[in-house]
């Protein structure tokens, strides 16, 4: 008869087999004791690299960066209670930005709910609203099927993948003793399940008609935050270039960076949208939207202007509408949707169309001013990640970034838009991406210094602008109550010096565009963790 300390263990193994066999590479690991047999299935599998991460919320956050470089799910381990919880805001974070991910939680047996059991809350269904899907195992039990265990593993993984992808949970009891005696773990793999994930088939009929109610008329293409896809830029620009239309592109569309055309590109909108009816820019008679719909107020108000014919293409099965007026939505890759709009051949927009957007643009491009955001993009090394945190910074890396040849991954946390896990985040991109460099206000920044713990070792450089507070509110309502920094602005004490010193990080701090250039570049040369906080008060 197999103790149950042995039996914990080869079920663990099995499950995390399974998961190394479905293609998982990556596991965060916090520590605990219920989930003890989990976590040295863990760490003794080659195939699997792991993190450990004291701190649960962090953790979680720190396997969202890692997943939104690779597009693959991580596994994330907790133990039982309140340390799945933690887990909370970044599994929202995964779930509207469609970011794969696996969670693990370990819990106490049936036998120890209800009745008064240390560390024991309910678990099941703890994420119910924003996961793909949630597994509540039994606990392993004598004879048990490896088997079964693989292939679920490899329906979590799916499940996280495809259609739509996010985050899975699994919950997994285990009665004492946790472990046998010695324990020892088999080397006995499974082999891979074969699947195959469909692409979405074109209606080639409703390609034609919106090649009809587009033809010759005024539009323009938005494209937001969108997974990397090398396809996408050459499809839509050229698409653009047959319909004779700007494309008003947001820096996470990927389209501002890199070497393809950028032509038709408007990227200082933000800077001129406003008044754009005073500088002869008529309204557009179509949209088409790729993408998270916009960041900043003005193009979202000049996205929810149009309603003859606003198009969204989306692979995903989520509604991106929050002005109500979309016409036609269309399932599919944007790319392979872009390509086959433009094989319609429609007839481009009238006559300086174009030119009037691209006139604005040259106008604000040569009045634009040196700022922190150019000092950043430009210290950033060919092919490095950016990650921006929200609020003011996302605002201002829109309005100010400009193009560049330089290839560029950017990422932020727009699902939810918290401030929540920042740092976390970027040490994750870090860690499955290599060099990253992450721009954050002070805010953000102190909601998340214990992610520092997690820069360490990681090529990562992150940059706080100290504007005192939260700068946001100073283009919000909120600025004209008399409550306003007591309850808003909220102005900060933090020497983020001390902080980086204590886990052990390198700091500088600068007033300076150029002198915030300058830490910037000493910073990449030399390599491993940093702090840079440019202060602008």
């Amino acid at each position: 008869m197999t103790d149950t300390g042995s039996l914990n263990l080869d079920w663990a193994h099995a499950l995390i087999a399974g998961f190394v066999a479905a293609g998982t590479r990556e596991a965060i690991i916090s520590p605990g004791s219920r989930s003890t047999p989990l976590a040295l299935a863990m760490l003794r599998q080659p195939g699997l690299r792991c993190h450990i991460a004291v701190d649960e919320r962090s953790a979680a956050f720190f396997a969202l960066g890692i997943a939104k470089v690779q597009r693959q799910p991580a596994l994330l381990l907790a133990t039982s209670g309140t340390a799945p919880a933690n887990w909370l805001p970044a599994v929202i974070e995964a779930s509207q930005s469609g970011v794969p991910l696996i969670a693990l939680s370990a819990d106490r047996p049936p036998e120890l709910h209800a009745c008064g059991a240390n560390q024991t809350v309910p678990q099941i269904g703890m994420f119910a609203p924003w996961v793909r899907a949630g597994h509540a195992l039994g606990a392993p039990h004598a004879g048990f099927d490896p088997g079964y265990l693989h292939r679920l593993a490899t329906q979590a993984v799916e499940q996280a993948i495809w259609p739509y992808p996010g985050p899975v949970h699994i919950n997994q009891p285990f009665r004492e003793p946790l472990l046998p005696a010695d324990p020892q773990i088999t080397n006995d793999e499974p082999g891979p399940v074969t699947h195959h994930f469909p692409k979405l088939a074109l209606d080639t009929g409703l390609m034609s008609e919106l090649a009809e109610r587009i033809a010759g008329r005024p539009g323009v293409i938005i494209c937001g935050e969108t997974p990397a896809d090398p396809g996408l830029a050459p499809a839509v620009t050229a698409l653009a270039r047959r319909l004779a239309c700007p494309i008003l592109a947001e820096p996470m569309s990927g389209l501002r960076f890199g070497r393809h055309d950028r032509s038709h590109l408007c990227v200082r909108y933000n800077r001129w949208l406003a008044d754009a009816g005073e500088r002869q820019i008529a309204r557009p008679e179509w949209i088409i939207r790729i993408g998270a719909f916009p960041v900043t107020r003005h193009l979202q108000n000049f996205a929810s202007a149009t309603t003859a014919t606003h198009v969204v293409f989306d692979p995903w099965p989520r509604w991106i509408d929050p002005p109500h007026r979309i016409t036609h939505l269309v399932r599919g890759e944007p790319a392979d949707l872009c390509a086959a709009l433009a094989e319609q051949a429609p007839s481009p927009a009238p006559a300086g169309w174009l030119e009037a957007f691209m006139t604005e643009e040259r106008r604000t491009a040569a009045s634009a001013e040196a700022s922190h955001i150019t000092a950043v993009l430009d210290e950033i090394p060919d092919g490095g990640a950016l990650f921006v945190g929200n609020s003011l910074a996302i605002r201002q890396l829109d309005s100010f970034s400009g193009v560049s040849d330089k290839t560029l991954h950017c990422h932020a946390n727009r699902g939810a838009s918290g401030i929540d896990g920042n740092i976390s985040t970027a040490a994750g991109i870090a860690a499955a991406h290599g060099r990253t460099v992450a721009l954050l206000g002070d805010l953000t920044c102190q909601h998340d210094l214990g992610g520092l713990a997690l820069a360490r070792g990681r090529d990562l450089v992150i940059v706080t602008v100290n504007n005192n507070g939260g700068g946001i509110f100073d283009h919000l309502p909120q600025r004209t109550l008399p409550e306003f920094e007591q309850g808003w602005r909220t102005p900060q004490a933090v020497d983020f010096g001390h902080a980086a010193r204590a886990f052990g990080i390198d700091y500088a701090q600068v007033d300076v565009h150029d002198a915030l250039r300058l830490a910037l570049h000493n910073a990449l040369q030399a390599g491993g963790p940093h702090l840079i906080e440019l202060r602008q008060h």
